[in-house]
């Protein structure tokens, strides 16, 4: 029965799908979603088995060839991550014959026997560690080495983040593969009516500069506050500063210094928003900020691009690889620089306009269905077909 199984090629494939949540899907989870919507669909002979580890939102099982599985308990913690991965999911797949099993979220089961693909976004826990809580950190730090020697194949999403692996942990070359994310296809350009909508609808009907993605600290959204501040003082401009993302660790400095932040009512806190919302936000922006500190890729660059909106963003890690030519960069620990290229696209349309198209060629570089091509190959490559 197995041998039959291999020579037809229909496969069982295990999917993590944990933080596959329904409005809580950031980085890693948009790379998931993106890729196994595609997958499921284009190859409808072999099953895909998602391992949730709650209830699920239906739309993330999308085809009839998804079986999905709730495991408990919930693992959000190190302690549950341990039992999940190495217990109880394990357990569960057991007896299911799987060929290959996607650990999409960085972390690997180091008790299984199913060859795994593992997929590390970036190590920033090394370069940041300040940035994590102590106890995910230390799990961070303990395990990280023994889910990539333990994985069959790594994939990552930038070359970056492939030679900082390579460097840090000694991992053979050729068994981390680059299999770069791209922009969601709901973001795109917008009418100048639309712009206008959006733009009365919250920020008071003027122009704003962008911010996208959850405010913890890494994100640097205290010195983005310093870069505005100092824009504001050099220009008096009426612009205003959106901030799209939830509250997600340590965001009580950033709340306390709006407190006394001189201009205030210019900065908009959005908190999560829906990405039909944030499509439209992101296209009617005069300009993406996004000054992390450190990213694996960098979605909202490429999804700003996409939407025919310039970009400045940060000369660190994996972003320059990203953005290309098509953005303006500054170190994210000098305000004074951030505000130096805000001032510079507010002052010069042609650098603007140039920007715009630039980034429009660049975002056409990257593609979600060239994307799953890649991963389809890494994945038959690990089940050994």
């Amino acid at each position: 029965m197995r041998i039959g199984r291999l020579l037809l090629q229909d496969m069982r494939i295990a999917v993590n799908a944990i933080f596959l949540q329904a409005n809580q899907l950031e980085g890693y989870g948009h790379y998931a979603h993106e890729v196994f919507s595609r997958l499921v669909k284009q190859h409808p002979e072999h099953e895909f088995i998602f391992l949730f580890d709650r209830a699920f939102d239906q739309k993330f099982v999308s085809a009839e060839n998804i079986t999905p599985l709730v495991v408990s308990p919930k693992a959000r913690h190190p302690l549950s991550f341990k039992y999940w991965y190495d217990i109880a999911a394990p357990l569960t797949l057991r007896n299911k014959k799987v060929d290959v099993w996607i650990q999409a979220f960085g972390f690997a089961s180091l008790t299984t026997s199913i060859p795994q693909l593992l997929l590390v976004h970036d190590l920033a826990f090394l370069h940041y560690p300040q940035f994590i809580p102590w106890y995910h950190r230390r799990y961070y730090q303990r395990y990280t080495p023994r889910f990539l020697k333990k994985a069959k194949t790594v994939v990552t999403v930038s070359d970056y983040t492939r030679q900082d692996i390579i460097d840090r942990y000694q991992l053979p070359a050729e068994k981390i593969h680059v299999v770069k994310g791209a922009a969601r296809h709901s973001f795109g350009p917008i009418s100048w009516q639309e712009k206008e909508q959006v733009k009365d609808g919250y920020a008071d009907g003027r122009e704003y500069f962008l911010f996208t993605g959850g405010i913890h600290p890494r994100k640097n959204l205290l010195n983005l506050l310093k870069a505005f501040s100092l824009f504001k003082k050099w220009q008096h401009s009426n612009m205003k500063l959106l901030v799209a993302g939830r509250l997600a660790w340590q965001y009580d400095d950033v709340l306390a210094k709006l407190k006394t932040y001189k201009y205030r009512n210019d900065v908009v806190l959005l908190d999560y928003v829906p990405e039909d919302q944030l499509a439209k936000l992101t296209a009617a922006a005069y300009a993406m900020v996004y000054p992390s500190y450190f990213e694996g890729f960098g979605l909202p660059i490429i999804e700003a691009m996409q939407s025919e909106v310039p970009v400045i963003t940060s000369d660190t890690s994996s972003m320059p690889e990203t953005g290309g030519d098509a953005a303006l960069y500054a170190g994210p620990s000098d305000p004074d620089a951030i505000a130096k290229q805000m001032l510079n696209l507010y002052r010069d349309e042609s650098l603007r306009a140039r920007l715009i198209t630039a980034g429009k060629e660049q975002a056409a570089r990257f593609s979600w269905d060239a994307t799953a091509a890649q991963l389809w190959e890494v994945i038959l490559a690990t089940a050994g077909k």
